[in-house]
């Protein structure tokens, strides 16, 4: 029970939402009885803060990545997720000092949008390619709930139009849950024929009193409300970092477009963006979504909200799936590859075997890297 209310604890959550993942994982405890646990595990949230100097060395780093793109209301639960104790005053007063300029053109004025309505969680998910960074070799697909907002995949890849990749994620996803929506929705596009047509088969497969829904919506991407207007979110405190990055790298010469230099850029830079965009959505999933003028759409954490619909006076809409049915396509579907061209990739290896190069998380090493790599096969075509 420790290793949960640890986990828990660290991605945010309040003690009344502990309570009630605990009691979803068969332990029941009081308050008074969790916040004992919580003394004795020295967990704490607003005692024993951590040395501001630690935090304005944690919050620097995170600024010279796209965290720079962070408010501080996102900071703060970084923060936490780092196992800092700190108070989220603290941290904006910090990022005043650290980041003026940041905090300045974060400051945006709030649309007023149309209503959405979802029944649940896995009533109706969204799923939808980014492209943003496609012209760079690095494509992102996601999908998310409808109802909570949750994530549930956010990938990264040297392609997005195959349809098996989409689908290898779709199948992913299913087999987590044993199951899949009731609808998913995506936009027109041939990247999308293998799900239509797996999802259409999963939700023939068992009774269901909701097997009149379709299982199945395409649409145009204004209509993909939910994930369009998630990638706004995933620019802002993500993807414009790297797009910064590659346009720098345009702009002094050191990148054309051309098949290699995306396979270099594939190489350098895939594992560290898609180790980012795992804690993006991990980060996003425990966020506070606060409420809006928006009545109908619940409000809180999207990861609550996904699995405690319960206390979002709602259901879990999950279609079960049976092991047969999912064994059967994930036999059909092969896995993602993770470079444009195998042989770039392999020679870009040896190239750092023989030069005794390593790869690393850090992005101002990986773009020396890349660098580094590109002249030498440029060395190696002009010989």
């Amino acid at each position: 029970m420790d290793d949960y209310i640890k986990t828990y604890f660290q991605i945010g959550l309040s003690h009344k939402e502990i309570l009630a993942c605990l009691l979803e994982d068969g332990y029941i405890l009081s308050l008074r009885h969790l916040r004992r646990h919580l003394r004795r595990l020295r967990l704490f949230r607003k005692k024993i803060y951590t040395d501001i100097n630690i935090l304005v060395e944690f919050l620097e780093t995170q600024i010279s990545t796209h965290g720079q793109l962070h408010g501080y209301r996102w900071m703060h639960l970084k923060c936490l997720q780092h196992g800092f104790v700190v108070t989220q005053n603290t941290v904006r007063e910090l990022l005043r000092t650290l980041d003026p300029d940041g905090v300045t053109l974060r400051q945006r004025r709030r649309l007023r949008r149309r209503q959405y309505y979802n029944k649940g969680p896995n009533f109706l998910w969204h799923t939808d390619c980014y492209d943003k960074l496609k012209p760079f070799g690095i494509c992102i697909t996601g999908c998310i709930d409808g109802f909570s907002r949750y994530i549930i995949w956010l990938e990264v890849g040297p392609n997005t139009n195959d349809p098996s990749v989409i689908a290898y994620h779709f199948m992913q996803a299913v087999t987590t849950r044993s199951g899949c929506p009731q609808t998913l929705r995506a936009d027109l596009g041939t990247e999308n024929v293998i799900i239509e047509r797996i999802q259409t088969n999963l939700k023939l497969d068992g009774p269901d009193a909701l097997s009149h829904l379709p299982g199945f919506l395409y649409g145009t991407s204004h209509a993909n409300q939910r994930i369009e207007a998630w990638w706004s979110t995933l620019r802002k405190h993500h993807s414009q970092f790297w797009m910064n990055v590659f346009h720098t790298l345009k702009d002094e010469g050191s990148f054309s477009g051309s098949l290699l230099d995306k396979s270099l850029i594939q190489f350098c830079f895939l594992d560290i963006i898609k180790e980012e965009l795992d804690l993006v959505a991990l980060e996003w999933n425990t966020h506070r979504i606060t409420r809006s003028r928006n009545s109908i759409a619940p409000y809180g954490r999207p990861f609550m909200m996904y699995n405690r619909p319960q206390d979002f006076m709602s259901i879990d809409y999950l279609h079960p799936v049976s092991t047969e049915m999912r064994d059967l396509w994930l036999e059909t579907i092969p896995k993602p590859r993770n470079t444009s061209d195998y042989d770039v990739y392999q020679l870009a290896a040896i190239i750092m075997e023989e030069e005794g190069w390593v790869k690393t998380n850090n992005v101002e090493a990986a773009i020396e890297l890349y660098k580094n790599l590109r002249q030498k096969f440029f060395n190696v075509i002009l010989v």
